[in-house]
């Protein structure tokens, strides 16, 4: 399992990840102009500065767009988008890509479902062997964010992935070690990310280490699925920023290096 964290875009982003003692960066690309990285020039220097810092890109995501139209078609812009965000990906050596889905109010589950098998095929049809897609376990307007969606859609595309953030289980109402004995042999990608909730009242993301979830077992369920994957920091919380959120995140490197054996 590979340490890192998402971070910025840019050679800065990349620096920022070394600078942390880490070897790995995820970029989240969540905007409506994918261009500031995408073009030769800025991710020729996002190569340059990967080769500098000795830092892999571990994976790349979009989170939060309408890719399914409200009448169930497909969304060219956005699977453009897509093709171009998994051609950055070879060009910079990334394994993973992350979508979600939208559900359309007004189709029927099975529709949905179906829209979103095609388009997600088709992102696998140009991925190839080069990059691995899977669907974020996250509820920003995407619905193949539980196994009542992974069931149909994974069961149906066998290489399609999950990236898997316990946070979002457990904020869900779910069982976070269930999901990972049925589905963790399906994880591509794994965010750390804390969180509080009491009385089913979520409280706060703090940094990964000082919250609810038992780290420890989560390592070891990992460990015997085989997941050799990144394992990609997310700070997460309106409470830990500026100064307080700095040292958050250098206590989740400790802490996670420790449970690496990598001090």
């Amino acid at each position: 399992m590979n340490l890192g964290i998402i971070t910025g875009h840019d050679p800065a982003g990349i620096k920022y990840v070394r600078d942390l003692g880490l070897g790995y960066a995820e970029f989240d690309v969540n905007g409506d102009d994918i261009s500031y990285l995408t073009d030769a020039d800025k991710s020729d220097a996002v190569l340059e500065a990967m080769k500098k810092y000795d830092v892999k890109l571990g994976a790349v995501g979009r989170w939060g767009r309408f890719r399914i139209n409200n009448d169930g078609t497909i969304s060219e812009k956005e699977r453009q988008d897509e093709y171009d965000l998994i051609d950055l990906c070879r060009k910079l050596g990334c394994p993973v890509y992350i979508c979600g889905v939208n559900y359309v109010d007004g189709l029927s589950y099975y529709e949905n479902i179906t829209a979103a098998i095609n388009y997600i095929q088709s992102l696998i049809e140009y991925a190839g062997e080069d990059v691995k897609v899977c669907t974020y376990n996250c509820h920003w307007h995407s619905y193949v964010d539980t196994p009542k969606a992974w069931e149909l859609i994974h069961g149906h595309l066998k290489s399609l992935g999950i990236k898997f953030d316990p946070s979002h289980t457990i904020n869900g109402g779910r069982d976070y070690i269930r999901e990972m004995v049925d589905w963790g042999d399906r994880f591509y990608h794994v965010h750390l990310k804390g969180t509080i909730n009491v009385d089913g009242i979520h409280v706060d993301d703090p940094p990964a280490g000082m919250d609810m979830i038992n780290w420890g077992m989560f390592l070891s369920l990992l460990r015997a699925k085989k997941y050799d994957g990144m394992l990609s920091i997310e700070p997460h919380s309106a409470t830990w920023q500026g100064e307080l959120g700095a040292k958050g995140v250098e206590f989740t490197v400790k802490y996670f290096k420790k449970m690496l054996f990598e001090e």
